[in-house]
């Protein structure tokens, strides 16, 4: 049968945290009493995460995980969010695992008709721990989005919640892969007019960034630039 919750995370040569992330997320599912998958989209490690995580979901059945070859967090993001069976899907990232999201984010979805949520670095009341120039490029790429493609939100990567039945057609229409595939998702969300929510999070990452920022700009703006095409011009 379907599980309740799945929680979708990407993962890309977390050897050193992704044992005890998970454990530490299982518990947490665990003492709250949910019926839960966690599903890894590990994508091009080239170090022992693929092994770690094969003995981890051969001890646990509510554990599951699948490989591509290339590293690439949008196209493992949109896998796994296809691949999920649960009602409520969670997009987690394994150095926040942050169980306050969930206690805040499952009543929305369940009592207020939401249809999703987003964990805000941004947003009123958030805390951000991250170095200034990674808070500054959030809010230059979200304040890229909002001029470009008229996005009304504070942020759009990171945490999010969403009824799977809602979201799966937003997801399947998406294009861009990267760190945009996450942008898409929610301004395509909003621009198709469905109920969603920002709640602020307090974020402390477990780790440094397994890519480095300025590396990520390329891919980002060559992305931003595609998605304006097919938004914008193509009207897809």
């Amino acid at each position: 049968m379907s599980p309740y919750l799945s929680i979708v995370i990407p993962v890309y040569n977390e050897a050193s945290i992704v044992a005890a992330a998970a454990a530490e997320l299982t518990q947490g599912l665990d003492a709250r009493g949910w019926d839960y998958e966690i599903l890894f989209a590990e994508n091009g490690s080239r170090d022992a995460t693929p092994q770690i995580l094969e003995e981890m979901c051969a001890q646990n059945p509510r554990l599951r995980w699948f490989h591509s070859e290339r590293p690439n967090y949008g196209v493992a993001l949109k896998a796994g969010i296809q691949k999920a069976r649960g009602t409520y899907v969670f997009c987690d990232e394994i150095d926040l695992c942050d169980l306050s999201f969930y206690d805040s984010a499952l009543p929305l979805l369940q009592q207020q008709g939401v249809d999703m949520v987003v964990g805000s670095k941004a947003a009123k009341g958030a805390s951000d721990e991250r170095p200034l120039v990674r808070r500054l490029a959030t809010r230059v790429h979200n304040g890229l989005l909002r001029l470009v493609l008229d996005f009304q939100g504070t942020d759009t990567h990171g945490l999010k919640a969403f009824r799977r039945e809602a979201l799966l057609p937003v997801v399947d229409q998406c294009v861009v892969d990267m760190d945009v595939f996450a942008s898409e998702f929610v301004i395509r969300a909003w621009r198709q007019g469905l109920r969603v929510v920002e709640i602020p999070i307090h974020l402390h990452e477990k780790r440094q960034p397994s890519i480095h920022l300025f590396k990520r700009v390329p891919n980002v703006l060559k992305n931003v630039g595609k998605l304006v095409y097919v938004i914008r011009i193509a009207g897809r």
